[in-house]
């Protein structure tokens, strides 16, 4: 029998090109066990412009996130932003103890910066109203939440530095660039926002952009950005963690329908909770021996395709002739 096809972020392009094998494991594979998988929250912050198209921009960059993320989580309470006057030091930290509470390891947290950012050798900071809030309190007040799986995505300049402060096993965390010496204001939240709504950014075409779709679509978006406007590069996008790929961050054309039916939404979370579990095999592969791992993965792959049929039979997506 031809070996089990490895897996990454395009998994359920795999899962249809190998159906035949799926097939044939359904008899020899006990079922599966039905894994719970948590909600996702969201926290939108958007910091000061400094200037009046700066405080613009933002402030419509944290709209339209609030609108995706709403969609997204499925449940408005779950979205909390915080932008202008709103958006203090004490409001954060108050939403973070709030999301510290309301979480538990089953879920996932994302985290959205918008604005600049400061670093003088020493220190990054988001620049908020009043006193602005370090990247090592950030740290800190992440650290207390149970969520299993956290993705912060920060989008000010400097922001690089945030990579090494924030690092943690169970944590992505995305930057507009590559260091804290980078200091020019970004165009990288742009792109983000923008690849959250684009089918383009969907690579693997499962109706679905993960962290990873969502960074690469950014990525570029930024190279041809300064490339158009003939201007050195003074950002350089940077992503650190694991599992970014099976991040999910927005649903679009059926799957997003889908999203909205209750029964349905179910499934598409269990889909993308088997994706998070095939993406965490993957990672363990080294340290697993082979039979295992071939056997682990088959076990998922064929879950995986019970759930694809059972979101298909369920009108979740639209199938092809």
């Amino acid at each position: 029998m031809a070996p089990a096809p490895e897996v990454g972020g395009g998994v359920r392009t795999e899962v249809q090109k190998h159906k035949w094998l799926m097939a044939a494991f359904l008899v020899l594979v006990a079922p599966a066990l039905r894994a719970q998988t948590g909600a996702t929250y969201f926290l939108i912050v958007g910091g000061l412009g400094g200037e009046p198209d700066y405080e613009q921009r933002f402030a419509a960059y944290v709209k339209d996130l609030e609108q995706i993320c709403r969609s997204a989580a499925g449940d408005p309470a779950r979205v909390t932003t915080l932008s202008g006057k709103t958006a203090t030091k004490q409001a954060i930290q108050a939403a973070l103890d709030s999301l510290a509470r309301a979480t538990t390891p089953a879920d996932s947290l994302a985290v959205f910066l918008i604005g600049h950012g400061t670093f003088d050798g020493t220190t990054y900071k988001f620049n908020i109203p009043g006193p602005d809030v370090t990247g090592e309190e950030l740290r800190g007040l992440l650290d207390r939440i149970p969520a299993g799986r956290q993705l912060v995505v920060n989008a000010t300049s400097s922001s690089g530095v945030c990579a090494e402060v924030l690092a943690r096993e169970n944590r992505i965390v995305v930057t507009a660039t590559r260091s804290g010496t980078e200091r020019n204001a970004t165009v990288f939240a742009r792109y983000w926002v923008e690849a959250l709504r684009d089918p383009a950014a969907d690579a693997d075409k499962n109706e679905s952009i993960s962290a990873l779709e969502a960074f690469r679509y950014a990525e570029e978006k930024v190279k041809r950005f300064y490339a158009d406007q003939k201007r050195l590069a003074t950002e350089h996008p940077r992503l650190e963690g694991k599992l970014a790929a099976s991040f999910v961050l927005a649903r679009l054309g059926s799957a997003a329908v889908a999203a909205t039916d209750p029964a349905r939404r179910k499934m598409l979370a269990r889909r993308e909770g088997l994706e998070q579990q095939i993406d965490a095999l993957k990672y363990k592969k080294s340290a697993l021996p082979a039979e295992q791992y071939k056997k682990e993965l088959e076990r998922l792959l064929l879950e995986l395709a019970r759930v694809e049929d059972a979101i298909e039979a369920a009108g979740g997506k639209q199938t092809t002739p």
